[in-house]
């Protein structure tokens, strides 16, 4: 039997984790996770991806899927182990100790963080092609105006709104707006090939295969919006202290949520794709164009004579990316939420509303939100950088599963990943390979966004606010060399950087590196992980399902 040393500190973690409510079923998890993952995604990353890879884009969708899913298994196995709110900050917690977790939790807030802007910013460029006054074109990417920036600001505050208005109001929203989307998007798949499909249009795809064509593919999956597309699956992992019947529910809402979503876009892309006329094709892929261009599928729906669908698009253009928004500012806030809970920015922010909803973590959100859509005007440039901080957070995944294997071997596991230490390598090769196609210039913004973390935790632990913990120093000796060498990798690589990393060696660097990394990983695992998990383990046992 597991050992368990009560204390202070573990006394009132206890008493602050039964404050959030078992209140999302298996099916609502599912649904939040899918009505999160499709949001502008699908609306704009069909465009980007087939612009950088033609018809590759197709190979696109099923590596990016593919990549995800392996991950999302790892996250599955975690967090039915440790149903906790906030798992993104949990997880690095209990297998390195407080300092691995701050770097991650803090990388995962920022790329989540990002995610309600992207949205708000896809709306105002699809409205633009009706509002002109509220985007203009800066080198060719339509930025936001002041008059955008309000209706941004608007929006913004809408989402933080109904997100603490009501849970029941939450959930019927969230059941409608999950229905809309699935149906417009497979009403727009059997339309646009119904109406328009040309197969010569993916004759590309024998020769997506030479060194170009694969470079462009894999560029795709990172910066075309691909790898975006399935960041929802992390809803299951940061809600799970909150969901019912867990062992059924989180493997449901991040392994489901991500396979349901992949045949929808590949259903999409291969409806793009048929859909576009020769002559729009006659400047080749890189300068694919067409009236309406800030919104694709609204574009081939009007030269194609298709003006209910046109009119049906442009609603749902507001209703997808805000739907997914919403989702993210309740997901985001529980990050912040479990990064106050662990002491590691003030406490005010865990604090609740009477229906047991972090209120002031969510207009934190809002507020340091609104600032990313200055450094990163553009759909597409705060794609890049989400997915170059996300796929960071990923790794955690794979790293933790294997060390929870390592030192809690006979502990009963209600959703088993087989065939663990393969699939948790690939995971964690996956990850680190979507950094590196991120490019170096996102690299770049995100190793000082990092830097600028470190000296948050820097600040709070010389104010005491981590004194009663296990800093963990020892415990995360490969977190340095990890970002450092990505960042270096990444320098010196052939996407953005010097290319002294040819494309095609760089798979083999990069996965020289992943194995390095995660066996300094493993050997570093914390020597507290039994007592931790204990206490963990009791928290969610008492904590109350309604």
């Amino acid at each position: 039997m597991l050992s368990f040393k009560p204390n202070h500190t573990m006394a009132a973690e206890l008493e602050n984790n039964m404050e959030l409510n078992r209140r999302f079923s298996p099916l609502s998890l599912l649904m939040l996770s899918i009505n999160g993952m499709i949001g502008s995604a699908w609306l704009f990353a069909p465009l980007y991806a087939a612009k950088i890879a033609g018809s590759g884009a197709l190979i696109a969708w099923i590596i990016g899927g593919g990549a995800t899913a392996l991950i999302a298994l790892t996250y599955a196995e975690l967090s039915v182990m440790m149903p906790v709110a906030g798992g993104t900050a949990q997880i690095p917690q209990l297998s390195h100790g407080t300092f691995t977790s701050f770097i991650l939790s803090w990388t995962a807030w920022l790329s989540a963080l990002t995610m309600a802007p992207i949205e708000v910013q896809a709306v105002l460029q699809y409205a633009s092609t009706y509002f002109p006054s509220l985007t203009h074109f800066v080198n060719t990417v339509p930025v936001l105006t002041g008059i955008g920036m309000c209706w941004a600001t608007l929006l913004m505050l809408a989402l933080c709104i109904i997100n603490i208005a009501s849970f029941k109001g939450l959930m019927r929203f969230n059941f409608i707006l999950f229905f809309f989307k699935v149906f417009v998007i497979l009403l727009t798949i059997v339309l646009l090939t119904h109406t328009s499909f040309h197969p010569e249009n993916f004759s590309g795809l024998t020769t997506a295969f030479s060194d170009s064509g694969w470079k462009t593919i894999l560029t795709a999956v990172a910066t075309g919006g691909v790898a975006f597309a399935f960041t929802g699956f992390k809803h299951g992992v940061e809600l799970a202290g909150e969901a019912k019947k867990s062992a059924i529910a989180i493997p449901l809402a991040t392994v489901g949520s991500v396979l349901c979503c992949l045949l929808l876009y590949m259903g999409l892309q291969v409806a793009f794709i048929g859909a576009l006329q020769s002559e729009t094709l006659k400047h080749g892929w890189a300068h694919l164009s067409f009236v309406g261009d800030v919104g694709p599928f609204a574009g081939l729906a009007g030269g194609l004579g298709l003006i209910w669908l046109l009119k049906l698009l442009y609603v749902d253009a507001a209703v997808s990316p805000l739907g997914a928004g919403l989702i993210y500012v309740t997901s985001t806030a529980r990050i912040l939420y479990a990064m106050s809970k662990i002491g590691y920015i003030p406490a005010f922010l865990s604090r609740l509303s009477k229906q047991n909803f972090p209120v002031a973590a969510i207009f934190i959100n809002f507020t340091v939100g609104m600032f990313l859509f200055l450094p990163l005007p553009g759909w597409q440039a705060m794609v890049s950088f989400l997915v170059s901080a996300m796929v960071i957070s990923y790794a955690m995944g794979p790293i933790a599963v294997i060390c929870l294997r390592l030192e809690l071997p006979n502990q009963k596991r209600e959703f088993r990943l087989p065939c663990a230490n393969v699939i948790c390598a690939a995971a964690f090769y996956f990850c680190n390979l979507l950094s590196y196609w991120t490019g170096w210039d996102t690299m770049y913004k995100l190793a000082i966004a990092i830097g600028i973390g470190f000296g948050f935790f820097t600040l709070a632990y010389l104010r005491g606010k981590l004194k009663s913990r296990t800093i963990g120093f020892k415990s995360a000796l490969w977190v340095i060399p990890y970002l450092g060498g990505l960042t270096f990798i990444s320098y010196l690589g052939a996407f953005g950087g010097k290319n002294i990393i040819p494309f095609g060696w760089d798979f083999l660097v990069i996965g020289i590196f992943s194995i390095i990394i995660l066996y300094l990983a493993i050997i570093s695992r914390s020597s507290n992980m039994v007592d931790d998990y204990s206490r963990l383990h009791l928290v969610e046992a008492v904590t109350p399902v309604l």
